[in-house]
């Protein structure tokens, strides 16, 4: 597979249809994010489960919150398990049955289950994101330097792809549901079993085509010696200063990213005043300028390079949150979510693919770990921080939105520090130096 310079875009021995099996997981577990934390699940439980009550919005926030930490805890560890045992794909296939698991038990949430449903979106959305770190470990492994972009971009293309089949079989069935006269709680619960049910289906090409190519290191023990890996990767982060101010960066940009992706639907019922077909229709129009930024951003990134690529998002994102706060009525409000579709499949592509780059191949899990560890704590401070503008302002989400631009606005000046040639070099350098260690091994 070779670009229009003919470049190789894939790794050594890597097939096509490798790279399609695992991008196919990222159509997978769209489903999950679309529907139930972005459309459908999150309004629900703020207008019904909790009764559109003051407190409704930061306790939906605050269950994301939790179990944000619980993977960021975790993530790192499993990573740093997963690169001395090469296990991924084990490891992939216990977190997809545990997320889907918890989306069909979402299926049993109700306005007298308050409790139950933060159970289950907390077990689901932590499985989630542990997946989600180990499938993007893969992507170094399949792409080479020069393609990693083209490659990361197709994967989160597809997934928004897989989010709009996911979310229209969803809106197919609750407009048939409300013309039979059914209300949100009975047609809800369905949509949760559908979620699971395409997830489950389309994440089995994943399992049946990629390889784990990764070979296992000695350890004395699998926890010990990942912790100690975990620690070692903290305390010697000076090595990689690159790629540690671009985590830190990632905090603070993806807390807006994370805040839109969370309360996207909220905003649009509770701001904006969109019935929750309207929403659903609004969300699966954003997915397919979603899939379209994120394939022409992964050209745009390997020509014009990583950083100024994600600048270039960053400022999009900023005009996002200027026109969507400025938007009384819903032809504005449909601007501004289709140009956050645009440079949300952007700036996650070009973010994954940027940490690919800059991390080392013999800790790749590793770092897609606290790479996930950053992202999830981004998770908690956007969200949270939505949450709690809306409940100390009692419900205005338009000041809510206006905060969460400064998320965006710190995301650039730390991107201006990075410097992705040097923080390769670093990266090369120990592989290079555990290539000469692992030969002098007796």
């Amino acid at each position: 597979m070779k670009n229009q310079d003919n470049t190789a875009t894939l790794a050594p021995g890597v097939r096509p249809r490798e790279v399609f099996g695992w991008a196919m997981y990222d159509f997978a577990n769209s489903g999950y994010t679309t529907v139930v934390i972005t459309a459908v699940f999150n309004a629900y439980f703020v207008a019904h489960i909790a009764g559109n009550a003051d407190w409704a919005t930061l306790a939906w926030t605050l269950s994301l919150s939790v179990s944000y930490a619980a993977i960021m805890i975790a993530g790192p560890l499993v990573g740093a398990h997963i690169d001395l045992h090469a296990s991924k794909k084990k490891w992939l296939a216990a977190t997809t049955l545990g997320c889907i698991a918890g989306t069909a038990l979402l299926a049993t949430a109700n306005p007298n289950t308050l409790a139950l449903a933060v159970l289950f979106i907390v077990l689901s959305n932590f499985f989630f994101g542990l997946g989600e770190n180990i499938v993007a470990a893969f992507l170094p492994e399949l792409a080479s330097e020069q393609g990693i972009g083209k490659v990361s971009a197709f994967g989160w293309s597809l997934g928004y792809i897989g989010g709009l089949i996911t979310l229209g079989a969803c809106l197919a069935y609750v407009t048939w549901a409300q013309a039979q006269g059914q209300q949100a709680p009975q047609f809800v619960p369905v949509t949760m079993l559908i979620t699971a049910a395409i997830f489950a289906l389309a994440s089995l090409p994943t399992f049946l085509l990629v390889r784990d190519r990764a070979m296992p290191q000695p350890a004395r023990h699998a926890y010990s010696g990942a912790l100690q890996r975990v620690l070692s990767t903290l305390r010697h982060a000076r090595r990689y200063r690159d790629l540690a101010r671009f985590l830190v960066c990632i905090v603070v940009y993806q807390s807006g990213v994370q805040a839109v992706i969370a309360l996207a639907a909220i905003y649009a019922q509770q701001a904006m005043g969109f019935t929750m077909a309207q929403t659903l229709l609004l969300v699966l129009v954003v997915n397919v300028t979603a899939s379209a930024g994120a394939f022409l951003f992964g050209y745009i990134q390997d020509r014009l390079g990583h950083v100024r690529t994600l600048v270039g998002t960053l400022i999009g994102w900023c005009l996002v949150v200027i026109v969507a706060y400025s938007s009384t009525g819903a032809a504005g409000f449909w601007v501004a979510a289709n140009l956050a579709g645009i440079f949300l499949g952007a700036s996650q592509s070009a973010g994954r693919a940027l940490v690919g780059y800059l991390s080392p191949a013999l800790h790749r899990a590793e770092f897609f770990g606290l790479w996930g560890l950053a992202v999830k704590l981004a998770s908690i401070l956007g969200p949270l921080t939505y949450g709690m503008v809306t409940w100390l302002s009692a419900g205005d989400h338009r000041l809510a939105m206006l905060i969460t631009g400064a998320f965006f606005v710190g995301g650039l000046a730390l991107l201006w520090g990075v410097d992705a040639a040097r923080g390769r070099q670093s990266a090369q350098q120990e592989d290079q130096k555990g290539r000469v260690l692992s030969t002098d091994r007796p």
